[in-house]
């Protein structure tokens, strides 16, 4: 069976999209359609900018999310997931890639989603770090040690799990987990802490637009971060995609569960190779390209 995934914020390059919107009509019209409805040229920055202007919360989301739905709308008839599912951001890509959203809906959900994400980490700055070489069980419990909020955000694979919190928690996280032996326990040059209770402000704002936003159901299951399970009733995509912004990305969990369900080869739709090193970490019997 076939799995389609797509990558979150951080597999974003200048030029990414580029070829697509050069070699393929419909690319063209999807891009320019995404200008219109940003209300600036994207595809300038995109195309041409520089990392700086590509890292912006509010450039770099939209630009991910279109990157990855464009490749997988000029697929046309090829396209035939039997499931799909994407990281953080990427869970939007899937969405629409899926038929769950329409591209118009998709792009306007991840452009407020981004605004929220950026309002939320000027009002209460926090960090994340990631923390290589430690059971996910065994940092679950020392962060409970830890005074003020830190928690797990992205648990990627086997051995890789970032965590999300206050600066300071963040800083005697690391410390506790280092002392238990991990390889690595390194903070990420991040614009605010990402899947933590911090973005309560975001997930709040974002829940409004959501709620206004028509859903439906996919072509084939969503496996969704906030409980790595398939979803297919729009109330269930909403009321995750509502909990993703302040829940954990439960990447290695999904792909796990959608191995177990059938997926013997998952293709990776977007910017960048992250996901495909993921999967082959979480299980390298399978095919990732």
């Amino acid at each position: 069976m076939k799995a389609y995934v797509f990558p979150g914020q951080g597999a974003q390059f200048v030029g990414m999209g580029k070829d697509l919107y050069e070699s393929s009509p419909l690319a063209k019209d999807l891009f320019e359609r995404a200008n219109d409805i940003l209300g600036f040229r994207i595809t300038d920055v995109m195309f041409a900018g520089d990392d700086d202007d590509l890292r912006q919360t509010k450039v770099t989301q939209p630009a991910v999310f279109l990157h990855s739905v464009i490749s997988a709308l000029v697929l046309g008839d090829d396209f035939r997931p039997d499931m799909v599912a994407g990281h953080s951001l990427g869970e939007y890509s899937a969405m629409v890639a899926a038929g769950a959203l329409s591209f118009d809906d998709g792009l306007k959900l991840v452009a407020a989603r981004a605004r929220a994400m950026q309002k939320a980490c000027e009002m209460q700055p926090g960090t994340m770090a990631a923390v290589i070489a430690l059971p996910d069980a065994q940092i679950e419990e020392i962060l409970k040690t830890v005074d003020g909020v830190v928690v797990p955000a992205n648990y990627n694979c086997p051995g890789q799990l970032v965590i999300s919190g206050a600066v300071e928690a963040i800083d005697a996280a690391c410390l506790k987990l280092k002392e238990a032996g991990a390889k690595r326990a390194l903070k990420l040059a991040v614009g605010g802490a990402f899947h933590s209770p911090l973005m309560e402000p975001a997930r709040a704002e974002l829940e409004t637009a959501i709620c206004a936003t028509d859903f439906h159901k996919p072509i084939c299951p969503v496996y969704q971060n906030v409980d790595a399970l398939p979803h297919t009733a729009p109330d269930e995509l909403k009321a995750n995609c509502i909990a993703q912004l302040t829940g954990a990305v439960r990447w290695s969990y999904s792909v796990q569960n959608m191995i177990a369900d059938g997926a013997d080869y998952f293709k990776e739709l977007g910017p960048g190779t992250v996901l495909q090193g993921l999967i082959h970490k979480i299980n390298p019997d399978v095919t990732a390209e």
